[in-house]
């Protein structure tokens, strides 16, 4: 089985019953692993809905220094785009180079609650057309920056916020913590996502993988082909 979610899963009927329902209510996923930045970079692209013919809203937050995808919006995909983004003390913008008709809106670092203002009116101005569940797709490129900068009880806050708003709207957000599974930030932050998706690429056959952990379920899908 081959999903919008990433790559195959397993055969599994609760399993796959579980992601079509993550697509449906709205969902958020925490997209873990240390070793690839290519594989943060194919499941973004997946979890965006890049590789598929319907439209999308997507919204895409950047901050400073953020070290596990840096996948920018395609020009050919459906559906509108917004980007937030960090900005360093001589204005350069965190973003990967877009073209002059995204709309991004540039944010300074210092204050974790400006950052937060203008997701929340990101994902509002996204969500005025009434988007279907699943329409709305959110890329948080990475978590990893806040955590050395702010207080881990602020961030955690920040994503509490986000991860609500993104449901209210039964849209899909995945953020990008590109550290281990059993780090003590991932452990931190694991309650406020409805799954965790581990990423790696595999030394030996050069594969780029994937491992859900559903959290209701308690459900390990194993490592599964990108």
């Amino acid at each position: 089985m081959r999903t919008e979610h990433g790559g195959g899963v397993p055969e599994s009927t609760a399993f796959a019953q579980t992601l079509s329902a993550l697509k449906e209510d709205g969902s958020s996923i925490l997209l873990v692993g240390r070793t690839s930045s290519q594989a943060h970079k194919g499941a973004c692209r997946r979890l965006m809905g890049d590789d598929g013919d319907e439209p999308r809203q997507r919204l895409y937050v950047y901050t400073l220094d953020n070290e596990s995808c840096g996948h920018g919006p395609d020009a050919t995909t459906v559906g509108s785009t917004k980007l937030v983004s960090q900005v360093t003390e001589d204005g350069t913008s965190s973003s990967p180079a877009v073209g002059p008709d995204v709309d991004e809106t540039i944010v300074r670092p210092e204050l974790l609650s400006t950052l937060g203002t203008e997701v929340i009116d990101a994902i509002d101005d996204l969500a005025e057309d009434d988007p279907t569940p699943g329409e709305l797709r959110l890329c948080f490129d990475s978590v990893t920056p806040l955590l050395r900068e702010h207080k881990s009880q602020n961030v955690f806050r920040l994503l509490h916020m986000v991860t609500s708003r993104i449901r209210q709207e039964q849209g899909m957000g995945h953020f990008h913590l590109p550290l281990d599974r059993d780090s003590d930030y991932v452990r931190l932050l694991e309650p406020l996502f409805d799954a965790v998706v581990e990423v790696r690429r595999d030394e030996e056959t050069e594969t780029l993988e994937q491992r859900w952990h559903l959290r209701d379920r308690d459900a390990d899908s194993g490592w599964i082909p990108l």
